[in-house]
């Protein structure tokens, strides 16, 4: 079993910088806090939610097995991405309430036109996915 990141690592290791504009969709009472606030205080500013009209530079989506259809959340997590921005999708670990499989992940963004590009271990209960928009090799 993997080490979760360190106290104030995972911000960093999501590339989250001072200035970034963070979405954040899908909280619940079982979201983690911790992870939420060094977030924030990483960007500088308040997380936005889902009624916000504004281009963002991360998106981060608590994500649990009966949440419904999970490409139907990627496609609408990528309606508020700017070009470059990844999606984080934070799903319960093994054994948690809420586990969602690997391999329905790499369906659902395959479907959904991104692809996964790494996995961490947010904390004790959470891991975190980077999905990112697949580059078209056409012109």
């Amino acid at each position: 079993m993997s080490t979760p990141v360190g106290p104030g690592q995972l911000a960093a290791r999501m590339g989250i910088q001072s200035g970034f504009l963070v979405l954040e969709r899908g909280f619940g009472d079982d979201s983690d806090e911790a992870i939420r606030k060094e977030i924030s205080q990483s960007a500088g500013s308040e997380l936005l939610d889902e009624n916000s009209q504004e281009v963002v530079d991360l998106v981060m989506s608590w994500w649990r097995e009966d949440d419904g259809d999970l490409t139907d959340e990627l496609v609408d997590c990528l309606t508020y991405l700017s070009e470059s921005g990844p999606i984080w999708l934070f799903t319960p670990k093994v054994g948690r309430d809420g586990h969602v499989e690997p391999s329905d992940i790499q369906d659902a963004a395959q479907t959904a036109g991104l692809s996964l590009t790494s996995t961490i271990p947010a904390s004790k209960d959470w891991t975190a996915t980077r999905l990112v928009a697949r580059k078209s090799g056409r012109k």
